[in-house]
């Protein structure tokens, strides 16, 4: 019997501030926390896929790099790409990438809690 991987089931950010990322989650993102979280995290009741910042785990050195999470694509859908992407400028969070229409709706990059590159598109 061939054992099958249906796909991600829940996605974390390590950061060095957990509380800070959580609160840049909440308050930009309008994110909301589940009701449960396991110690050293705070995850949210995202749909399909749960998605959580958390402490760095043993032996990862956030300092050490560059940017955190390089190479990985974190994409997030919302109603609307444009006014987000609108509310964060004004909230002065960096944008890597101004929006532009693809073929999954208006998306656009930012600088999202402990430096990772967040992805938006939708509306």
């Amino acid at each position: 019997m061939t054992v099958i991987v249906d796909g991600p089931d829940f996605i974390a950010l390590q950061v060095r501030d957990v509380e800070a990322a959580a609160t840049f989650c909440e308050k930009h993102l309008g994110l909301r926390r589940a009701p449960a979280s396991p110690p050293g995290a705070v995850v949210f009741a995202t749909e399909p896929i749960p998605f959580a910042v958390r402490e760095p785990l043993p032996g990862v050195d956030l300092d050490g790099v560059a940017q955190p999470g390089l190479g990985v694509a974190l994409w997030f859908r919302t109603t609307d790409a444009q006014k987000l992407h609108d509310q964060l400028t004004a909230a002065g969070v960096p944008i890597v990438s101004p929006p532009t229409d693809s073929p999954f709706g208006r998306t656009f990059t930012f600088t999202g809690p402990g430096g990772y590159a967040m992805t938006v598109h939708g509306g």
